[in-house]
């Protein structure tokens, strides 16, 4: 087909189908990070199963398994901020650095709370980036104020150590907590291994308390279920079984099972998994979504 001016014009269409297929996943990333640092606290005889494959989770993994005592990260901003607060904990002098970007990322405000809890952490070219020094020791704890729209991450990497503070952790939020599904899925992870925690209002309070040993699997990504759940949605009918996802409240994108009800697509859980189900066409005629604890599903 050709328009006038002799262009050729391509018209693409497909037939619809019926879906049927089993996708495996890949593990939340944000469960891996956090787990395999929450594991090493407790002193877990029993290695993480089912790790996510990303840089972060690898890094992290290599780290907490060496005999080193100097760690380059490369690019794993998540590796960096976690791996700062548990070498502060743990005797010993450390060195973290990184790629020539990670050089430039601050760092600052991560190292100036755990400073103030008694750690020792140095800056070994320029204040407030990496690489860091950190001389590990046995720390006092005590209180904390933060604002809430710093990154969650900062904020998990002081409360995955604070049970294990002399006088735990008391952390004070200021202004709006922009990330709060992520701390709830960092106190949900510390929860699963014993420990307590009271959070009232901008407050949350970690008393001096032991990890308890667990085994762990690592579930599947609710993000990458969401394109599933976009495809099933853009098709006239269909199943799609998602071994390995779980309906545990930990991940905050776990939220699209709701949302894409909406549009046709039921969640039904098995006895390994989540099977998805399009059985007819459905579209809200008004859709009104707040995305602040799920910023990945605005895509």
């Amino acid at each position: 087909m050709k328009t006038p001016n002799d262009r050729p014009v391509f018209q693409v269409s497909a037939k619809p189908i019926q879906l049927q297929t089993t996708i495996q996943l890949p593990s939340s990333k944000s469960i891996s990070n956090r787990v395999q640092i929450i594991n090493a606290l407790s002193y877990s005889p029993w290695p993480v199963k089912n790790l996510s494959d990303s840089d972060d989770t690898r890094v992290l993994a290599a780290a907490l398994n060496s005999n080193d005592s100097v760690f380059d990260i490369g690019h794993a901003g998540t590796a960096m901020r976690f791996l700062t607060a548990f070498l502060s904990k743990i005797v010993g002098e450390w060195v973290i650095t990184g790629s020539e970007r990670m050089k430039q990322r601050p760092i600052g405000i991560l190292v100036d709370a755990l400073n103030s809890i008694g750690a020792r952490v140095e800056y070994v070219d320029h204040p407030g980036y990496p690489p860091l020094r950190i001389y590990g020791s046995h720390l006092i704890g005590g209180e904390v104020e933060l604002d809430g729209s710093i990154s969650s991450q900062y904020l998990s990497a002081l409360l995955m150590i604070a049970p294990t503070l002399d006088h735990g952790l008391t952390l004070k939020l200021q202004n709006r907590l922009t990330s709060r599904s992520y701390i709830e899925m960092t106190l949900k992870l510390m929860s699963y291994f014993g420990i307590r925690h009271d959070w009232k209002k901008n407050v949350i309070k970690v008393p001096p308390q032991d990890y308890l040993p667990r085994d762990y699997t690592v579930e599947a990504d609710w993000s990458a279920a969401s394109y599933w759940y976009s495809i099933l949605a853009l098709s006239p009918k269909g199943e799609i079984y998602l071994p390995g996802l779980v309906l545990s409240g930990l991940q905050g994108d776990e939220a699209i099972n709701e949302w894409f009800s909406w549009f046709g697509v039921e969640t039904q859980t098995t006895a390994d998994g989540i099977s998805l189900q399009k059985k007819d066409e459905i579209t809200p005629k008004k859709l009104y979504l707040k995305f602040h604890e799920t910023p990945d599903m605005a895509q």
